[in-house]
């Protein structure tokens, strides 16, 4: 898809886009409105691991980084909310509560979000509090256990030291008094010093453990400290009003876009000639752009607004059917479509008015046996016509078959009343030799064919046919229709001379609706006639009227003709 192409799709989707943008930003602006307030407040607690009194080093560094990982998950729990809403006088927390450890340093960013700023902060202030002292009442049980143990064995050694003092004493006493000491109680005297030298010593060993507890739960209260209190918030966090719009309007119209594009990629009807030509595998003869005058009630733009931008487009048609048929004059030429109601009765007769414009004696016939509408876009009776011509001998006189249309040099030959069976009729010998007997008294016959696809009828008239148009309405016919109708046509061995779209945007015609647009006059600065129009007459039977001589198809010379209705013989 060209660059172009989605430029396209762009403009043609554009109010989608535009409105979806518009209703996703208004309904984030009023939620956002409407949402109530949120304040947050932030406090920064520092965690150090006790350092060493020689100095800090690079280990205790590591631990204290592993320590605030595990501190921002200890804020949070239960026993510590919970004393928070006793200091606070509160149910419960229920605000929320973000712990951020930020990577590679020692540092907790607490945050707190409440609707009342006010609460938020001394939530803020008052965890950090909480959590030091349930901390350090932690440690301090811990280390009150273990000092309790040590002091416990520390006096049981003591009182051991001082039994054997007391019996080393008695030896001492004995040996003052001039008494000698048996072997066994020498050998016993040298047993109790020993032993008060290992209690001794596990003495000091023990006393030595207990003050190292002691000097860790002195050290031990500062490993966690505030070092940015929480204040109270003066602006909310959310909602960002003006950035949620920002973010609605810009994600609206990315959606919107996406879903102009899925639609397109989706759809897939024939848009643009183009399409119509690599579908059908047929040229692109021309592109009707949709005219906005034409309501319904003025289907003849090429009649009424000759000036009009659709005009224009009909008589560009008409000159690319004249290019493709100039190694074989084109006297007959059928008009169909793949399904109803594309516009080819609108076509067909519009293209007849031009081509009368040009100076060509032109009969327009309505073949569609089953859904006619010339009559009414002409505006004339339906009561004789193309079943009445059948039924009358060949080489009958048709002037009272053929009305005029106000256009010079255009007769309409309608329908008639409806037969049981068009088919056969159109591919009866008698209709061959009525289109033979109206090309000798015309330049050039277009019928108004049934959709090819709805019934057999066009496949039939195709035979009589000089040219076949295909017409296809822009972003209406599938793809698919258009192929088989050209497929069915190509069947037939009907000599198709290409395509026509109607019903074209002017967002998807481009260049040429505006090139078109130069010569669009409206109807009250008085330009409704074209240069190449000839007057109007008014209806009624029609006059004699002396015109240039003209060749005939068979190269001899007319001298004199009926302008208002073809002549009734066959020369």
């Amino acid at each position: 898809m060209e660059l172009r192409r989605y430029g396209q799709i762009l403009w043609k989707w554009l109010w989608l886009i535009l409105l979806g943008t518009a209703l996703s930003g208004g309904v984030a602006y009023l939620v956002s409105r409407q949402t109530t307030p949120v304040y947050r407040a932030s406090t920064q607690i520092l965690v150090q691991q006790a350092s060493n009194p020689a100095g800090q080093v690079w280990q205790d560094v590591l631990t204290s980084e592993r320590l605030a990982a595990n501190y921002a998950r200890l804020l949070t729990t239960r026993p510590v909310l919970a004393r928070v809403a006793e200091l606070e006088q509160i149910p419960a927390v229920t605000s929320k509560i973000i712990v951020d450890p930020v990577r590679e340093t020692q540092i907790i960013v607490l945050h707190v979000e409440d609707t009342n700023p006010a609460m938020a902060a001394a939530i803020a202030n008052r965890l950090p509090q909480v959590f030091i002292e349930l901390n350090e009442q932690q440690q301090q049980q811990r280390f009150a256990s273990s000092l309790e143990a040590f002091s416990a064995q520390i006096a049981s050694v003591q009182r051991d030291i001082e039994a054997v003092q007391l019996k080393l004493q008695e030896f001492k006493a004995r040996e003052g008094r001039g008494e000698e000491l048996t072997t066994a109680e020498q050998a016993q005297r040298a047993s109790l010093e020993t032993s008060l030298l290992q209690y001794r010593s596990s003495l000091a060993d023990l006393m030595s453990k207990r003050d190292e507890i002691t000097r860790a739960a002195a050290l031990a209260g500062d490993s966690i400290r505030v070092v940015e209190p929480a204040e109270v918030p003066l602006t909310p966090v959310r909602p960002r009003v003006l950035l949620n719009t920002l973010i609605a309007l810009a994600l609206g119209a990315l959606l919107m876009v996406v879903v102009a594009f899925l639609i397109e990629y989706l759809d897939d009807t024939v848009k643009l000639p183009e399409d119509a030509a690599r579908v059908t595998g047929l040229p692109a003869l021309g592109s009707l752009v949709k005219y906005p005058g034409n309501d319904g009630r003025r289907k003849l733009v090429a009649l009424n607004t000759p000036r009009s931008v659709l005009a224009e487009g009909y008589r560009t048609l008409r000159t690319n059917i004249q290019f493709s048929s100039l190694d074989r004059p084109l006297r007959t030429l059928m008009v169909t479509s793949a399904s109803p109601g594309e516009g080819k009765s609108t076509t067909v007769a519009n293209l007849a008015v031009v081509m009368a414009q040009s100076g060509k004696r032109a009969v327009l016939v309505d073949t569609d046996l089953r859904r006619p509408v010339l009559h009414e876009i002409f505006g004339v009776a339906n009561s004789v016509g193309l079943t009445t011509a059948l039924l009358q001998p060949a080489g009958s006189d048709l002037s009272s078959m053929l009305q005029p249309t106000g256009c010079e040099g255009l007769w309409l030959m309608t329908s008639g009343p409806l037969p049981p069976n068009p088919s056969e009729l159109l591919g009866s010998q008698r209709m061959a030799e009525l289109v033979a007997q109206l090309c000798r008294q015309a330049d050039i016959v277009l019928f108004d064919s049934p959709p090819v696809l709805a019934v057999a009828d066009a496949a039939v008239l195709s035979r009589l046919a000089d040219g076949v148009l295909l017409v296809v309405e822009s972003a209406k016919t599938p793809e698919g229709a258009v192929r088989r109708a050209a497929q069915e046509l190509a069947r037939a061995q009907a000599p198709v001379l290409g395509v026509v779209i109607t019903q074209l945007s002017p967002k998807l015609a481009g260049s040429n609706f505006y090139y078109y647009d130069y010569y669009r006059v409206d109807a009250d600065e008085g330009g409704d006639r074209s240069d190449s129009q000839r007057p109007s007459r008014s209806p009624g039977r029609p006059r004699l009227a002396a015109e240039p001589p003209r060749p005939t198809a068979a190269g001899g010379i007319v001298g004199v003709q009926l302008s208002g209705t073809p002549p009734s013989h066959d020369g």
